[in-house]
């Protein structure tokens, strides 16, 4: 189970990520600068552990800078709006305030704007410079901190914090833990703890977690894919402080003209679990195959018949939005691939893998495509 289940500290930034991202751009600025190899007193692993277990965290602001490089092909373009190459590629800069689980803060930052979430007590707003309109929620009385509107749909880390979470959720024998090396992050001092999995059927090599030697709060988290000595996505302050911002940070001060609208707060359906175990509140048409690295979620398309997938009917769109994508088109664009499990297209990236079959189905992982094809014998 993960060390840091029992602190949500800045776990609330994941939805703020998916509403968010869908801004495009962000500021570009490379990889993280190496800075040089500062001299720590050894530790363990299991001591790396503990320091994140028992640290507490009572304020903290700073600069996040979250990067994606997945290597997705170029058929990616093709959809509508580029919604998923933005989530899943370029650079995203935020700014970050935390003072307790009842208030935090964050600002997506680009160059044609800016959107802000504010968790203030039980009020939750959104604002968004471009169209100067605001959404503001209130959050029912046992609203804890990760509990806020849009967490199921938002799994991309927006912190450091909220990526070591979910990869020491993840530790199990089918893991190996040890220390890396030491180094400078925002100008901290900082040690570097290393997963690594053990099954080979994972395109994952690394995940590395950057740990404040003094403060014991996650700087850094990069993950790095099989064969490539840079990182596939990687999350970091660049700038740091922890003390407890002002109150002022979580007040929500409309603009001159912006349009407030009021949203009614829904009740969680499931709660959440270890990666690749699947959950009492999960859909029952998804089911995963495996466990651990290597696990595969396998679903089905809806509509289905007589072996063959349903064309899909496009909706609408909304005015303004971008025509519908040529789903003929863009799976066109995938390789063939067939085998003793059927036949299909294959989308492949760094750090995942997917088989849509010829006959409805969808399995997704960050596994290899052979690792796919077996799940789908069965």
């Amino acid at each position: 189970m993960s060390v840091l289940r029992s602190r949500p500290v800045l776990r609330w930034l994941v939805p703020a990520t998916a509403a968010v991202a869908v801004i495009g751009g962000g500021a570009a600025i490379g990889t993280f600068a190496a800075e040089a190899e500062p001299s720590l007193p050894p530790r363990t692993a299991a001591q790396l552990l503990v320091d994140l277990q028992t640290s507490r965290l009572e304020g903290l602001s700073g600069t996040v800078v979250q990067r994606a490089d997945l290597g997705l092909p170029p058929l990616v373009g093709l959809l509508p709006g580029n919604e998923l190459t933005t989530l899943l590629t370029g650079t995203h800069t935020l700014r970050v305030w935390y003072s307790g689980p009842d208030q935090q803060r964050v600002a997506l930052l680009d160059t044609l704007g800016e959107q802000d979430i504010i968790r203030n007590g039980r009020d939750l707003w959104t604002w968004q410079s471009r169209t100067n309109a605001a959404t503001h929620r209130t959050l029912g009385g046992d609203a804890g901190a990760g509990k806020s509107a849009g967490e199921p749909a938002a799994n991309l880390p927006a912190t450091p914090q909220q990526a070591a979470d979910l990869a020491l959720g993840a530790i199990d024998p089918s893991t190996e833990v040890s220390v890396g090396r030491s180094a400078t992050v925002a100008g901290q001092d900082s040690y570097e703890l290393v997963l690594q999995p053990r099954d080979q059927d994972s395109l994952v090599h690394q995940l590395r977690i950057a740990i404040d030697a003094k403060q014991h709060v996650p700087l850094r988290f990069e993950v790095l894919a099989k064969g490539s000595d840079q990182p596939a996505f990687e999350v970091a302050f660049t700038q740091v402080d922890y003390r407890r911002p002002d109150a002022d940070q979580f007040t929500f001060n409309p603009p001159p003209g912006v349009t407030v609208s009021e949203e009614t707060a829904e009740r969680p359906t499931g709660k959440p679990g270890r990666p690749g175990h699947a959950e009492s509140g999960a859909d029952p048409q998804v089911r995963a195959v495996g466990d651990g690295w290597s696990t595969v979620l396998v679903a089905r398309l809806d509509g289905a018949v007589g072996g063959k997938p349903a064309a899909p009917k496009p909706a609408a769109p909304p005015a303004g939005a971008a025509p519908d994508v040529d789903l003929s088109k863009l799976l066109g664009g995938l390789p063939a691939v067939s085998g003793d499990w059927g036949s299909g297209r294959l989308f492949s990236a760094k750090l995942f893998s997917v088989l849509l079959t010829d006959d409805g189905r969808v399995l997704a992982g960050a596994v290899t495509p052979e690792r796919l094809y077996q799940a789908a014998r069965g």
